[in-house]
């Protein structure tokens, strides 16, 4: 501690250790830096191995109320409805049917993985010929295949519609996509997928994005926390030796894994919308020193109708003229805004914000700065 010998000299110390200190928050609020949100590894990334299976098949509802295919527009509809009667010991090939209430459909699923024989899994259900509604039919048996041709689960159960359709011979209704449903636990799994997760020596973690300053953190922190080695394979893959004290335990192993926080790092991005609207910036765009000029031009033409018609005594015709009134709006001057070197989006909304940009001009806008160089991140158009 510092003794005063007087006011004078307590004055001065009290006076030169404010400007010290001032100077020290002014430093460390400028070099202050945003700090990225920790996530959890379990959704940034997923493990090789562990994922899901899509399953397809081909089926036919029955059971509509006149809604279903057209048998004599929706040929393959007929001849599975021969062929399945056939199987039930009906011949109907010489018969001409007529029927509404059948309907040819496709059916999907996804089979999660480690899944057991036994348990059931959700199925989507969609139209495939001309009828208008699957509302109150029933999907028959049907088997769903995987990729490699092998029958996985088999379908069968009442079609929950997602709409409707009602109308007359003026008026028609429809409310959501009447011919797409779902039957909720509809299909049965019936073939497993071979996979020995408990027998590997060590783990393979996949990115949903890739990125290599994402994999580097990871891998950081996954040393540090669980005391493990991992080494990133690529910008997107990370291996994983599993220690040896966890591999009768490794459920446990992968939970602790899941549950570590990282940051996730990202590109600088615009994504455009054009035919909505919608435009998305991430964190992390910068603009380059630029001027954005906008201005709006509205022309505006009315046009009226004036009779002419002659005096009473004077010769002549009605003639009706025509008087057009145009006029020009440059809307309000001196909408110029220049936007510094390094400017955040924050700066960049604000600044469009105070000259009345709509999303419509700002995505030409954008794309305007893009085309000049001065921004910093991918444009992408939907």
């Amino acid at each position: 501690m510092i003794m005063c010998k007087n006011d004078f000299q307590c004055y001065l110390k009290h006076f030169f250790m404010g400007v010290f200190g001032f100077f020290l928050f002014a430093s460390e609020v400028s070099g202050r830096q945003y700090t990225p949100v920790a996530t959890r590894i379990k959704d940034v990334a997923f493990f090789d191995g562990v994922r899901e299976n899509q399953l397809i098949g081909y089926g036919i509802v029955v059971g509509l109320n006149g809604t279903g295919d057209s048998l004599s527009n929706s040929p393959f509809t007929k001849e599975s409805l021969i062929s399945m009667l056939e199987r039930l010991g009906i011949n109907t090939r010489n018969i001409n049917m007529d029927a509404k209430n059948v309907a040819a459909v496709m059916v999907t699923a996804n089979l999660p993985p480690f899944s057991r024989q036994g348990a059931t899994i959700d199925v989507s259900v969609s139209s495939l010929g001309s009828a208008k509604s699957l509302l109150g039919g029933t999907l028959l048996v049907t088997p769903l295949y995987g990729a490699d041709g092998q029958v996985y689960a088999v379908a069968q159960g009442a079609v929950a519609a997602s709409g409707f359709s009602v109308g007359g011979q003026n008026s028609t209704q429809t409310k959501g996509v009447p011919t797409n449903a779902r039957i909720a636990n509809g299909a049965i799994i019936e073939r497993e997928i071979d996979f020995q997760f408990g027998d590997q020596n060590y783990l393979r973690l996949s990115l949903r994005n890739p990125d290599f300053t994402t994999i580097k953190r990871i891998s950081e922190v996954v040393n540090s926390k669980l005391g493990t080695n991992s080494q990133p394979l690529d910008i997107g893959t990370l291996h994983i030796d599993i220690p040896v004290h966890y591999r009768d335990n490794l459920v446990s192993f992968i939970t602790q894994l899941e549950q570590l926080e990282v940051a996730p790092d990202q590109r600088a991005r615009v994504v455009i919308d054009d035919s909505s609207g919608i435009v998305v910036m991430g964190e992390n765009v910068k603009i380059g020193r630029v001027a954005v000029a906008h201005g709006s031009l509205t022309i505006q033409v009315k046009e009226t109708q004036d009779v002419s018609q002659p005096n009473s005594f004077g010769q002549g015709n009605t003639q009706t003229t025509t008087d057009t009134n145009v006029n020009v709006d440059e809307g309000k001057g001196g909408n110029m805004v220049m936007l510094e070197s390094g400017t955040t989006l924050q700066n960049l909304i604000d600044s469009l914000n105070a000259i009345g940009v709509t999303p419509r001009d700002l995505i030409a806008i954008l794309q305007a700065i893009k085309t000049a160089g001065a921004l910093h991140a991918d444009l992408e158009t939907l």
